[in-house]
């Protein structure tokens, strides 16, 4: 039986690459600097934690994925407690936070179990691959480099400060994409699945144990279009193939 080829568009970090859990160990430092900065004052994990998602998620928001948002988000933390508790913030402390929060960047990549079974099957069926992900260039382009993903998506990837219907928008257009025919898989409800539904795209929506807030968003409504939720990369093709049946 012939199967129409699609465009399938995929997300990078934490669909294909892990990304959040370089973040959490990260935030496992910075919760252990501040406990102990704070210890006089009785501040607790759960206080810098619910205050540091606050400020990232509005960082996030304002700014898009610009790397300097995280860090920014500790050092911020950092002097809310400081200017609550009359405690003396210094440029030392700052900077190590700055070192820390920025370190992130600097993680060995890892892939997803099934990424490349996954992304050759999908090849191999015929179908058109792109990688649309969400950040700065340089620190992207290296994720890339290092699992090359170019043998799978060649001059097709994007790259964008800010992921949203907007940024999905242009894509599809520019790439005179047959929505009936197009995919975006992602594991964020708010930058991949709720633009792809209303850009009129089928989406698979990659869910993860544990996800970053700022991603979980409330469908306001039912999708007109194709939404699939699964827990593992190495469904999708199945699932395309058999919506295609």
């Amino acid at each position: 039986m012939s199967i129409t080829p699609q465009h399938i568009i995929f997300d990078m970090d934490d669909t294909l690459i892990h990304c959040n859990k370089y973040f959490d160990l990260i935030l496992g430092d910075f919760f252990e600097w501040m406990t102990d900065w704070f210890a006089p004052f009785g501040l607790t994990t759960e206080e810098v934690r619910s205050k540091q998602i606050e400020i990232d998620i509005a960082g996030t928001k304002q700014l898009g994925f610009a790397s300097t948002n995280f860090p920014q988000s500790l050092i911020a933390t950092y002097r809310h407690y400081g200017q609550i508790h009359g405690r003396a913030t210094s440029p030392a402390e700052e900077e190590q936070l700055f070192a820390l929060g920025m370190s992130v960047y600097d993680q060995e990549v890892e892939p997803y179990p099934g990424m490349v079974e996954t992304l050759e099957r999908l090849q191999g069926d015929g179908h058109r691959l792109y990688l649309y992900t969400g950040g700065e260039a340089r620190i992207q382009q290296r994720k890339i480099e290092q699992m090359k993903l170019a043998d799978y998506f060649e001059d097709r990837i994007y790259i964008r400060r800010h992921k949203n219907i907007e940024a999905l928008e242009e894509i599809i257009r520019a790439g005179s994409f047959d929505r009936s025919h197009t995919w975006m898989i992602g594991n964020s409800l708010r930058t991949d699945v709720v633009p792809a539904l209303t850009a009129g795209i089928n989406s698979i929506y990659l869910k993860q144990q544990r996800e970053w807030e700022y991603n979980l968003v409330e469908l306001k409504e039912e999708p007109h279009n194709v939404l699939y939720t699964v827990s593992a990369l190495t469904e999708v093709p199945e699932v395309i193939n058999h919506h295609l049946m």
